[in-house]
C-alpha cells in the first residue's frame, strides 16, 4: 500500500524550488506534500503528487534530477495524541523511521502523515492497518 514520493534534487541557490514549482504548475500538477531538506550545495524536495508518472516526466522533461521512493501514508485524527499513537505502534513494531512529514487534507479533523520506514515497510503498514490506522493507497492521494 506504499505511496510514492518524487524526491527532486535541487541546487542550493536561489529560484531553484521555484524553477521546480513553475513547471509543475505549467503542467497543472498538484502538489499534496511538500518537505524541503538542504546541505549547502544541494537540497531535496520530497514531493507527493496527484499524478506521479506525470510528474516524474515533467520533471525530467525540465531537466530535474528525480527519484521515486515508497514511503507510507497515513490519516491520523487530529488531536493531542494522534500522532503518539502511530509512533507507538512503529516503536511496538520495532520500525525506525527515516524522516516523516506532514500535509493537509480537506477534512478539518484528520492529520495526514508521511513516514519513510527501513526494510520492514510491509510489517510497519500491516502493523498500521491492525491498530485502525487508515493507510492511504496511490489512489487516494488525488481525493485529498
Amino acid at each position: 500500500m506504499a505511496i510514492k514520493q518524487i524526491s527532486v534534487f535541487l541546487e542550493n541557490r536561489p529560484g531553484a524550488l521555484k524553477n521546480m514549482c513553475q513547471a509543475l504548475a505549467e503542467h497543472a500538477i498538484d502538489m499534496r506534500a511538500l518537505s524541503l531538506a538542504e546541505t549547502k550545495d544541494f537540497g531535496i524536495a520530497r514531493i507527493i503528487v496527484d499524478d506521479v508518472l506525470e510528474t516524474a516526466t515533467v520533471l525530467k522533461d525540465s531537466g530535474f534530477i528525480s527519484r521515486l521512493t515508497p514511503v507510507i501514508a497515513v490519516c491520523i485524527p487530529d488531536e493531542p495524541g494522534g500522532l503518539n499513537r502511530v509512533l507507538e505502534i512503529f516503536t511496538k513494531n520495532n520500525t525506525n523511521l527515516e524522516y516523516m512529514y506532514a500535509f493537509l487534507g480537506t477534512k478539518k479533523d484528520q492529520a495526514y502523515m508521511i513516514f519513510r520506514v527501513g526494510d520492514n515497510e510491509k510489517a510497519a503498514e500491516a502493523a498500521l492497518v491492525s491498530a485502525g490506522i487508515r493507510v492511504l493507497k496511490q489512489d487516494d492521494i488525488a481525493e485529498l
